[in-house]
């Protein structure tokens, strides 16, 4: 029961913190500001953002479950806080702001930060370590499609 009280908040979380970042973009992607940017060939259709995010957020919520049960520090919460106000900002900074070097810099501290994770966590969580990869994933590919639009724009 325990297990499943700190789930259902990590994904209580996570989710908002994806409805709030949601929200601060202000239907970033179909302005014409966004439609009218050089994007990257590889940039994916819309509602493919919105499956990966669900997936990423489910399974970031499990590791962080796990990480959370056998490693409950100031630390481990404080890296997870950073992390939430990064995915946050970012939305805002680039979609709202139209700030696209400062969201890359979010961006790049946000992979950065859940490679670290990544990777101090491998012998801790074993093969429960593998469901923060979806997410690292996601922010590189994330990561490129920002750092092309400063490219092009």
């Amino acid at each position: 029961m325990k297990t499943f009280k700190i789930f259902s908040v990590f994904l209580i979380i996570n989710f908002g913190a994806l409805a709030i970042g949601s929200w601060l973009m202000n239907n970033g992607p179909q302005t014409s500001w966004y439609l009218d940017l050089n994007k990257a060939p590889w940039t994916p259709q819309g509602w493919v953002f919105g499956a990966a995010w669900t997936t990423i957020m489910i399974s970031f919520s499990i590791y962080m479950t796990s990480l959370y049960l056998s490693y409950n520090t100031i630390k481990l919460r404080s890296l997870f806080a950073i992390q939430t106000l990064l995915n946050v900002s970012w939305n805002y900074v680039f979609f709202k702001k139209h700030m696209m070097l400062t969201g890359l810099l979010i961006i790049t501290l946000l992979s950065v930060l859940i490679f670290y994770l990544l990777l101090t966590n491998q012998k801790k969580l074993k093969l429960k370590n593998l469901l923060i990869f979806p997410y690292f994933l996601w922010l590189c590919i994330a990561s490129s499609l920002n750092f092309y639009i400063v490219l092009y724009n």
